[in-house]
């Protein structure tokens, strides 16, 4: 009921209009998502990276409903892109992207968004750096994954994003632990049906445990993607069995959560990376982040008024 409510908030005007105006609603957006536009976005870029963090940048655009609008989520990045190479930040910055907001959900979308993707990662290797595929619902799992294969056959470093609350997730990671490849472990944010997920936190966790040490024993490069100390530990106890190189795997937060902790990891030399939502869809976004799973809401509640070093309840990410 309240996932149907949220969803509903996000498409009513008078609703938009008094959340937007809302104080704590903007506190929490200028917290979570770097501006609405390109300059807004680069800004927190630098910042971060001169704090010796990582960044992953996603331009806000999932509810694509026409080619048009696809084209011009792609066109976004393209541009992102060139402005990355020419300020000297693609050796620290990459993208992420999804699917859905370059047209895979329109007819025939599977093939627009591909093209779509294609270009997006010729510019970026064009300026050298990388993208990552970011998943979404299990139903688009599969295309997903075969969209990453494709891109892979002229782009092998494409990433891609794997979910600890999906059941196939074991299965998924033991096809791409391969040489090179990059792939994201997250909890997972959406609000999926029993019969495809876990919905314990406890089963979730243990899921996240079991796929990171798979992907830690492949020869890939596994980027992990979460606040919850246990798992970080889990990850870094598990790096330091394997005798994984400091530089072999990543770990990764979102903008605005655990900033402090963000530093003290960097600060030990591993790889931190920051993802950094940007763009003027930011309503929508926030909305359908809470409405995938309103446990979100308490979460950004208590990060926004958290101290540091407090510890931090599960997230999706």
């Amino acid at each position: 009921m309240l996932k149907n409510l949220l969803l509903g908030m996000s498409r009513t005007p008078a609703v938009k209009r008094a959340v937007v105006a809302f104080p704590l609603t903007r506190r929490l957006v200028e917290r979570f998502v770097a501006g609405e536009n390109l300059d807004d976005c680069l800004s927190t870029t630098h910042a971060l990276v001169e704090q010796g963090l990582l960044v992953t940048i996603d331009f806000l655009g999932e509810d694509t409903t026409t080619a048009t609008q696809a084209d011009r989520v792609t066109d976004t990045y393209v541009e992102l892109l060139n402005r990355l190479g020419a300020e000297g930040l693609t050796g620290e910055v990459e993208v992420s992207i999804k699917l859905s907001a370059l047209g895979s959900l329109l007819a025939g979308g599977h093939e627009l968004a591909l093209d779509n993707a294609r270009v997006i990662c010729e510019a970026a290797d064009r300026v050298g750096t990388t993208v990552t595929v970011d998943a979404e619902d299990h139903t688009t799992t599969d295309a997903t994954l075969r969209t990453v294969t494709a891109l892979r056959e002229q782009y092998p470093w494409v990433g891609t994003v794997l979910q600890s609350m999906l059941y196939r997730t074991t299965a998924d990671c033991m096809q791409q632990k391969q040489p090179g490849n990059r792939v994201r472990l997250c909890k997972g944010a959406y609000a999926e049906p029993s019969e495809v997920a876990h919905r314990a936190k406890s089963a979730v966790d243990r899921n996240y445990r079991r796929c990171a040490t798979v992907l830690l024993e492949g020869e890939g490069r596994p980027l992990f993607a979460t606040h919850d100390d246990a798992m970080i530990g889990h990850v870094l106890d598990e790096v330091s069995r394997l005798d994984r190189a400091s530089d072999s795997f990543e770990l990764q937060m979102l903008l605005g959560i655990r900033s402090d902790e963000q530093l003290r990891l960097a600060g030990l030399g591993h790889s931190m990376r920051v993802y950094v939502p940007f763009g003027t869809d930011w309503y929508a976004y926030f909305m359908r982040r809470l409405a995938e799973r309103p446990a979100n809401v308490v979460f950004l509640m208590r990060a926004l008024f958290e101290r540091p070093r407090k510890k931090q309840v599960q997230s999706g990410f």
